[in-house]
Order: structure tokens, then C-alpha cells, then sequence
């Protein structure tokens, strides 16, 4: 097996075998596959795409490059969601504190920015003190203590995606459907979620500019997900506008404790509900009321003890950027 006969025949839009797929991750992870060879294959892939077992092997091969994470000894049923990203998309914030206080476990893994949009943990880093690294025991005990952990992938979850992440966002390959479906579903699946709520972007602002587009990465991804046995849906949100009054990371962060305190702008308070009843309802939990817990402070109280396990004051005072625009 050689990775020139790989990219040739994505070049020349021939289907790659289970075997192909299977060494290339492998060779990749292990850095037997140069980074400009793997870059040639990423921008064959965008050009010519994959089929759907081609997209379903590479996600396959993806969660094999690493360890898979297991959550069975929580009381609670876990319950994830991962956005495709936009402008003004600090909807995990606030979100993950209130599927929480509604009785959800909830292990967020989340990312850094990726092409135009910041990242959750660039958010949250914001925040004087608090740690986006954790280890296996520390992500389980601040999950298990809190009922919400929002923290980075660890090196030993699907490394392959972690090298191909990066390379992404430096050779113009981020919007290839088959590498955005198999990078968000095989950090997920590895990660050990019973339920996954998808929130697919599309619109001026998000990386699928069409509905078309946003909902066909929105199938691969459920379909993916039942595959490997997490219960997935997906919904397709506007990006056309920024979401909330804010972009910018100390900015949202305000804004979504805004939401937590039982304010914050509309359209932030109306997506947060509207994922957080769709995680609640994949995790098997049927009688909260996530408004309630907004109003009443749960969500609040949650935020707070999740971000202090994280080493982080949730009473500090947040930056101020040098530069702002109005």
C-alpha cells in the first residue's frame, strides 16, 4: 500500500477500498503520511467527495486511531451536542449547564476555532483560571460531581482527527462534507455519548452556505451515529445573521451567562431550548422543563460549579479586548 496510489485514485474519482481507507488513517496518525500528501488527498476528497461507505470506513478508521471512552458507571443517561459553527455561536455555554440541571449528563468536547468562527474552549479560556485540559479521571469526576464537563478531546480520543483538524484550516478543506461528517462523528462516537443533538448550520455565516448542503451533512452525520448506536438527530439552524448581540470570546461568554441569569437576546435563549428539549427528549428524559431551570437558576448553579471544578472563577471580572467594533 503507498499513499500516491491513494490520492491518485481520489484524483480520478475511484472509490476507495476498506483497505486503502484503513492503512491511510493508520499511516497518518503514525507519520508515515506527509502532511502535504495528506493534504493532496484532503483537497481530492472536497473535489471529488466520498460515497457513503467510503465516509462511514474513514470515520470507522478514525475512532480505531485511538481509545474510546466509557461512561456506563454514571447514574445519569449522557446526552452531547456538537454545532457545525457560525458568528455569535456560544450556544454550548449556556447549554451544557442546563441539559445538566434537567438531569442529563452532559461530556462536552469540544474544539478551538476552525476557519472564521472561535472555537467553545477559546471562549471559555476567557475565563481567569479555568482549564480546557483534563484528563480521563479529572473529565469523569467533573461530569460525575457536576452533571456537565465542557473540556478538549484528549490526545488518546481519535488522534487521527486531531492531525487532519488542523491541516484542514490551513489548505482551504474545512467545507468537504466527508471530512467535517467523519471528524465531528468520530470524536463523538469515541467519546462515549448515548445521545448526540447535531445543530447544522447553514447561511451566509456557517460553512454550508446552502440548505442543501447543511442538510446533507445533517444525514451523513445521523446516519453515522445510528450506525455505531448513538441515538443522533440533527436540526438545521439560520446562520444568515450572527447569533445573539455579540462575537468575540470574553464578549460571549458575558452574553451567555446573561442567558443563564434568565435574560440574554432571543434568538440565543430560543436555539438553547430548542437543543436542549432535543438532548433531553435523545437522552430518554421527559419531564423537565429546561425554561424552568433557566428562570429558577438551576442552569446558573450548574454553570457555577462546573466552571470552579475547572479551576476557573466564575466571579472574575472578564478581559477586555483591545480592539472593538459596534
Amino acid at each position: 500500500m503507498d499513499v500516491i496510489s491513494v490520492i491518485r485514485a481520489k484524483r480520478d474519482r475511484i472509490p476507495l477500498t476498506d483497505a486503502q481507507i484503513d492503512w491511510t488513517v493508520d499511516a497518518y496518525t503514525r507519520g508515515a503520511v506527509a502532511d502535504e500528501q495528506m493534504s493532496a488527498l484532503a483537497m481530492a476528497i472536497l473535489l471529488n467527495g466520498m460515497d457513503r461507505r467510503e465516509i462511514a470506513r474513514w470515520t470507522a478508521a478514525m475512532i480505531a486511531s485511538g481509545e474510546r471512552l466509557d461512561f456506563s458507571s454514571l447514574a445519569r443517561p449522557t446526552a452531547d451536542k456538537h454545532s457545525t459553527g457560525g458568528v455569535g455561536d456560544k450556544i454550548t455555554l449556556p447549554l451544557a449547564p442546563l441539559v445538566a440541571a434537567c438531569g442529563a449528563a452532559v461530556p462536552q468536547l469540544s474544539g478551538r476555532g476552525l476557519g472564521h468562527t472561535g472555537g467553545t474552549l477559546d471562549k471559555l479560556e476567557s475565563i481567569p483560571g479555568w482549564r480546557a485540559s483534563l484528563s480521563n479521571a479529572e473529565l469523569l469526576d467533573v461530569l460525575a460531581s457536576t452533571g456537565a464537563v465542557i473540556c478538549a478531546a484528549g490526545d488518546g480520543l481519535a488522534p487521527a482527527d486531531k492531525k487532519l483538524y488542523a491541516l484542514r484550516d490551513v489548505t482551504g478543506t474545512v467545507e468537504a462534507i466527508p471530512l467535517i461528517a467523519s471528524s465531528i462523528m468520530s470524536k463523538k462516537i469515541a467519546e462515549g455519548t448515548g445521545s448526540l443533538v447535531l445543530d447544522v448550520k447553514c447561511g451566509t455565516g456557517a460553512f454550508m452556505k446552502t440548505a442543501e448542503d447543511a442538510r446533507e451533512l445533517a444525514e451523513t452525520m445521523v446516519s453515522l451515529g445510528t450506525d455505531h448506536g448513538v441515538r443522533t438527530v440533527a436540526l438545521l439552524t439560520d446562520m444568515s445573521t450572527p447569533l445573539g448581540l455579540t462575537a468575540g470570546n470574553a464578549l460571549e461568554v458575558r452574553e451567555s451567562v446573561e442567558v443563564l441569569a434568565g435574560g440574554g437576546p432571543a434568538d440565543v435563549v430560543e436555539l438553547t431550548l430548542a437543543l436542549a428539549r432535543d438532548m433531553l427528549e435523545a437522552a430518554g428524559i421527559h419531564d423537565a422543563d429546561p425554561a424552568k431551570k433557566l428562570a429558577d437558576g438551576s442552569a446558573m448553579d450548574v454553570w457555577r460549579r462546573m466552571i470552579s471544578a475547572q479551576g476557573g472563577d466564575p466571579e472574575a471580572p472578564l478581559p477586555t479586548a483591545r480592539h472593538t467594533h459596534t
